[in-house]
């Protein structure tokens, strides 16, 4: 008997149950990140315009790298999922080890371009009109912040290796809990190191790095410090620095399904800053109402990030287990789910949009600016919920493949051109080329629909 409308996209208690309690705790680390995050730019931003906009070109090309190591953990993190869903310790421990050798290795690159490339990379979205602006002060805020946050890659590095491995194996508590401790100690030093707060020194945008990189310190001991602590939960713990050797078979698998999700994410990562350098082209001030949009918008975003992580994790072990009908009802469930969740987020989303850009210290343009990028994003949320999930699930089975032209190559070959074409060559307002490139993503919607559909990614990887 075929089901119904209703009984094809609603589940029963129990399972928002289960989706719930792997989702919030990652909405919950996610959503107290980028609340203090948002706290961190408001308070750069009273500072100044200037000020606001370098620490946000830096963070623009900082996400690159952010973006780079996810993925590159991500494409290991498809066989974890599914050797925790057959019970595999060694295959546990080994994804662990590839994650851990590739994040020194996409670090160590990093650190070296920006050492030696740090300054023409900044000075790419200062070419532009620049509505008065002071683009030394700009660059030299922006090389100041920089500078601090390279020393904060390594501990970024390792709890993006040890988190995501406890995630995979259904452990999403550990991560939350750090991650808040991590925040609220941000939180205090921002407050005490950008304004000279209670005897320390006032130090502005340096202060802000200052505090982040000692913010990731404290989630990178209290992650791994648990893990080595609890191996009788952790047991793929055991023995795990014995060896940092990797089977071969195991590292050619993995560098044939990850490297399409590292190359997807860093190239996504790039194309984003790619159109930020688009939009650049029209001032400093839209530079800075886009930042103060991003803020606001990461903190939305967060519903929809973790049931988007959620996917990967319920459906990437039930494919591990080969359980594939209860796989492809399980994600359909989820992907309704978290479009309906953020259709509710969205509204909120409309309301905030002309209150939220009077927080910062800037001038009425850049206000206005984020004013409208706000409710742009707002009614694209449920879209992008839905892009979300479907390339979660596409990647669960293994399409990297299909992720990576699905994603990256989208941005790179239809997005970007968009931005650019109508930023440099035609007179249109900047807020209808935001428009315009949201607009091409319903491309995306559908053929994400039809992938979906058809069943492309029901497959176990790991037998």
């Amino acid at each position: 008997m075929k089901k119904t409308l209703r009984e094809k996209l609603i589940g029963d208690r129990n399972f928002y149950k289960m989706v719930l309690m792997i989702a919030v705790p990652i909405m919950i680390q996610n959503g107290i990140t980028n609340f203090v995050s948002l706290l961190d730019n408001i308070m750069v931003g009273q500072v100044g315009t200037e000020q606001m906009t370098g620490v946000a070109i830096v963070n623009q090309l900082i996400f690159v790298y952010n973006l780079c190591i996810f993925g590159g953990v991500s494409g290991a993190g498809i066989f974890t999922a599914q050797y925790f869903g057959q019970k595999d310790e060694e295959g546990v421990a080994n994804t662990f080890r590839f994650k851990l050798w590739l994040a020194v290795i996409l670090t160590g690159i990093t650190v070296v371009i920006f050492l030696l490339f740090g300054e023409p990379l900044i000075q790419m979205y200062l070419n532009g009109s620049q509505d008065g602006g002071d683009t030394a002060a700009v660059l030299r805020y922006g090389k100041d912040y920089l500078a601090v946050m390279l020393v904060g890659l390594a501990p970024f590095m390792l709890v993006q290796v040890y988190a995501s491995t406890l995630r995979e194996c259904g452990r999403t508590v550990v991560p939350m809990k750090a991650g808040i401790a991590a925040v609220f100690v941000n939180l205090i030093f921002n407050y005490l190191l950008i304004y000279g707060k209670f005897g320390f020194p006032e130090m502005g945008v340096t202060g802000a790095a200052a505090a982040t990189v000692l913010s990731r310190y404290v989630e990178a001991v209290i992650v791994i410090s648990w893990t080595h602590r609890h191996k009788e939960i952790n047991t793929y713990i055991r023995g795990l620095y014995r060896t940092m050797k990797i089977p071969l078979s195991l590292t050619k698998r993995i560098l044939i399904k990850g490297t399409p999700l590292l190359l997807n994410e860093t190239f996504w990562a790039a194309g984003t800053a790619m159109l930020l350098q688009c939009y650049s082209v029209r001032g400093m001030n839209v530079v800075a109402g886009m930042n103060i949009s991003n803020t606001i918008s990461n903190l939305f975003n967060v519903v929809f990030i973790a049931l988007g992580d959620s996917v990967a994790i319920v459906v990437g072990q039930l494919l591990g287990a080969g359980k594939m009908e209860e796989a492809k009802d399980t994600d359909r469930k989820m992907i309704a789910f978290s479009v309906a969740c953020c259709t509710l987020i969205a509204v909120l989303m409309l309301f905030i949009a002309p209150l939220f850009p009077r927080l910062y210290n800037t001038n009425a343009q850049s206000r206005e600016f984020a004013t409208y990028f706000i409710l742009v994003v707002a009614v694209f949320m449920p879209q992008n919920a839905f892009l979300h999930a479907a390339y979660f699930t596409l990647r669960s089975g293994g399409r990297t493949v299909i992720t990576f032209f699905f994603d990256s190559v989208f941005i790179c070959c239809v997005s970007v051109p968009i931005a650019y074409l109508l930023g440099h060559f035609t007179s249109l307002y900047v807020v209808y080329i935001f428009i315009a490139v949201q607009l091409a993503d319903m491309i995306k919607c559908v053929i994400g629909f039809i992938l979906v559909k058809k069943g492309v990614w029901l497959q176990n990887i790991v037998d």
